[in-house]
């Protein structure tokens, strides 16, 4: 669920191809933004931008404006002799003379696609500048170039692929890339698939995670099919390939799945209109919402923004109807088709309208779990898949970890993942890898079965995979599909991330190669991407980056957590926790019950708590910030005004949500 690609800054929630057979098109728009354009920096260096962004020339670099202009990615030629700290330095003081902010962390990291070295900073802002500082230097020899980036948190979502691009495509002068085509795949044989075995338990060792379920399969046979550790810490029972996790957003394609299906059986056709489908289906915009057609449900290219506030603390008291009507209230804040922005309730609402067809007189949850049950789990062998958490919980799981303060995972409470259960199409269901692996399989046969028969038709399973819109240099979203040419190398995949749980999938359709990685940590994410890199370096004979990848992340993640948390005050500051009012309530996601303590304030949430620390922001105003291991990092602003706090504020990058003090009652 919290699956979207993971930017140079590590997000409070910690917290997202040619078509063959041409069975579909691509969304498109009037308003899609152009083609990305090639540009050349003074030192011959390369980067990439998007077509409808400003560029600006100087005689050392370019500066680069999205069109709303109000975000700009500088790009600064600097000397890197006196190491990468000064290059940033340089950088802003000549973009931004007498530039003072604060570092909240940094990290280097190893260089790649020709460059010898990377560094990142992040630098403090406070809650009401709701602002994105950050800088990123690459270094080639005596050269370096740094991006630097200041502008409303805001833009930066929205533009957050656009982005991306420009940092994925820099690359200095006269690098020719690596390319695996061309290059004749070595089989997976036995020695290679024992080394494989060693390093996914390495990789699992390193990134503290107590319990890690892979399957892994080329077109003869299964390769690995087995768990690595234990299902929770300080407990011996170990993870197998049958041990049940969250897949989180793995569920989306399993969604998409079903509706392939559907469409097969002539309930509607993927540029159906979804309000011919579903006449009651709307979102925050009436013109937007006649636009939607059934696969921009799961296309995240609607301009919809992530929205995950309104599930994650009212699911103790939410329903599926229940979310289709907040959904109602979702406005889109880029246009129709531009840019990659990624909606779990959307997502959601292509699984329940998709089962309504099949059962229009049963309540929608339950009809999603039921037509999954039967058109996809039971047919495709998936016996151990469900949407229940009391029967997964009754048999072989494996439980949740996230960091504690130490930054070591611990267990943490499953109701947490609770959350899901309203918005459970996108990314509610528990698997393992064995069953997972059925559906994987199902991919690389083209929808037919073991016994030759056909389960979807390669037409409409093909049709998911086409590119619905960019999200990097070379890679795209589908209808609930990650698509990425890997040095030239076409890989389908998806992640997944709820509470303590991450997990991948993937597979190569050249290669006949899939594989499943389920873990059951938060910081399991590296793992997962690890084993899919590694095991395409082994079969092409590529540079070995995974692992160096993987260490490097982990200590980007620490640098993250540690400079974060160095603000926190724990126990809180009683003078602050004295100025908070019993309870806060907003109207969309709920009341906030405050419980002080001895040494401790906790905030109840609905469905969950969380101790929390008082923070000092850089405009002197206070944070009270949710530390507990799962959850750490949802950050309520009081006001400057003196007194007692009448009002607390909570955001996410586009969203802006006011609690109010709730008078007391006598």
């Amino acid at each position: 669920m919290r699956g979207q690609p993971k930017g140079r800054k590590v997000a409070f929630l910690l917290a997202l191809v040619a078509l063959s057979g041409g069975a579909l098109r691509p969304a498109r728009s009037s308003t899609e933004a152009p083609a990305e354009r090639n540009l050349t920096l003074p030192s011959g260096a390369t980067v990439k931008v998007a077509g409808d962004w400003g560029v600006t020339e100087s005689k050392d670099g370019v500066t680069l404006e999205e069109p709303e202009k109000q975000l700009k990615v500088e790009l600064v030629e600097v000397e890197a002799t006196g190491g990468l700290k000064a290059a940033i330095a340089a950088a802003w003081s000549r973009r931004r003379p007498g530039f003072k902010r604060e570092e909240l962390a940094s990290s280097d990291s190893p260089g790649r696609e020709g460059w010898d070295v990377f560094h990142w900073s992040e630098y403090k802002t406070s809650p009401e500048e709701s602002r994105r500082v950050s800088a990123f230097a690459a270094k080639k020899g005596a050269l370096a170039v740094v991006l630097l980036v200041d502008g409303p948190l805001a833009a930066a979502e929205r533009r957050g692929a656009q982005i991306g691009l420009v940092y994925d495509s820099l690359r200095p002068a006269g690098y020719v890339r690596e390319r695996y085509v061309g290059r004749l795949p070595r089989p997976l044989d036995a020695a290679r698939v024992a080394y494989l075995e060693k390093f996914i338990d390495q990789m699992r060792d390193a990134a503290d995670v107590p319990g890690v379920s892979v399957l892994l399969f080329d077109k003869d046979k299964t390769l690995i099919e087995k768990g690595f550790g234990v299902r929770e810490r300080g407990r011996p029972e170990p993870v197998t390939a049958d041990s049940l996790y969250i897949i989180a957003s793995n569920t989306k394609a399993l969604t998409t799945l079903l509706l392939a299906r559907l469409v097969d059986e002539g309930r509607f056709d993927w540029e159906t209109p979804v309000v011919k489908i579903y006449p009651s289906f709307k979102i925050g915009d009436p013109e937007v919402t006649k636009r939607v057609l059934l696969q921009h449900l799961v296309c995240a290219c609607t301009g919809l923004p992530r929205q995950d506030f309104e599930w994650l603390f009212t699911f103790d008291r939410s329903s599926p109807q229940g979310q289709l009507d907040v959904l109602a209230t979702m406005k889109p804040t880029t246009e129709f088709g531009a840019l990659f922005q990624y909606s779990n309730p959307l997502a959601s609402a292509a699984g329940y309208i998709g089962a309504h067809t099949v059962e229009p007189d049963a309540e929608l949850g339950q009809a999603y779990d039921e037509v999954m049950r039967e058109k996809v789990f039971r047919p495709l062998g998936m016996s151990r898949t469900t949407f229940s958490f009391d029967e997964a919980l009754k048999t072989d799981h494996a439980s949740p970890h996230s960091w504690d303060m130490s930054l070591k995972n611990v267990p943490i409470d499953m109701v947490l993942n609770h959350s899901i259960i309203p918005v459970r199409p996108a990314g509610g269901a528990w698997s393992s890898v064995r069953d997972y692996a059925r559906y994987v399989r199902l991919e690389l046969a083209k929808g037919q079965l073991p016994d030759g028969s056909t389960f979807v038709t390669e037409k409409n399973l093909l049709a998911r995979r086409a590119p619905q819109v960019r999200v990097g240099e070379e890679s795209w979203y589908g209808m609930g599909l990650w698509l990425e040419d890997v040095k030239g190398i076409r890989v389908i995949s998806h992640g997944g991330s709820m509470f303590g749980y991450k997990s991948n999938f993937f597979f190569v359709p050249d290669l006949g190669v899939g594989g499943v990685i389920l873990t059951n940590a938060d910081s399991g994410g590296s793992v997962a991407n690890a084993v899919m890199r590694r095991t395409l370096e082994i079969v092409y004979d590529g540079k070995p980056e995974a692992e160096e990848n993987l260490r490097s992340g982990i200590r980007e993640t620490e640098a993250y957590l540690t400079g974060e948390q160095k603000d926190w005050k724990v126990p809180p500051d009683p003078a602050e926790v004295g100025r908070l009012v019993g309870s806060y309530r907003n109207a969309a996601l709920g009341d906030v019950v405050v419980h002080p303590g001895k040494d401790e304030v906790v905030f109840q949430f609905g469905g969950w708590k969380s101790r929390m620390a008082t923070k000092r922001n850089p405009d002197r105003t206070t944070s009270f910030v949710s530390i507990d291991p799962g959850v750490r990092g949802f950050e309520f602003n009081a006001p400057a005004a003196p007194g007692p706090y009448v009002r607390l504020t909570l955001r996410d990058p586009q969203h802006t949500y006011e609690y109010e003090a709730v008078p007391l009652v006598n």
